[in-house]
């Protein structure tokens, strides 16, 4: 099968993992809070069942948790370099609040789509044609 999309790509965009052609969610727009978990049962195109068994996607909390670790390093990073830079004044032990304030408005703004992605994630691990 022609794939449009790389693997990668089709993570990242909540692709069907066999035919990468369809968006796995029933709104492909990530920040609609209304449907932001509503999937389709099967690929509406090449009808690949997207949900295996109940509770199926309950492992992508792991996945999850991975991306959100990754982000809270993200932001110590970048407030590091920032500090580093002379742009601002940051120390972990001594600007907790910093870090914190920030880390947390990060989890919000990036949660629908680290939510969606690590679905997609998990998807790609184990939904075979």
């Amino acid at each position: 099968m022609n794939h449009p999309k790389s693997r990668i790509a089709g993570m990242l965009t909540h692709q069907c993992p066999v035919c990468r052609e369809s968006s796995i969610y029933v709104n492909p727009r990530v920040y609609t809070f209304i449907d932001l978990g509503k999937m389709h049962a099967s690929c509406p195109v090449c009808k690949t069942n997207l949900v295996p068994e109940t509770g199926f996607y309950f492992g992508a909390a792991y996945v999850s948790w991975g991306l959100t670790v990754a982000l809270w390093v993200s932001v110590l990073v970048a407030l590091k370099v920032l500090d580093a830079l002379g742009w601002i004044e940051f120390g972990f032990l001594t600007h907790p609040a910093t870090f914190l304030t920030v880390g947390m408005v990060a989890t919000i703004v990036f949660f629908p789509y680290m939510f969606r992605v690590s679905r997609g994630i998990w998807a790609y691990m184990f939904v075979k044609k």
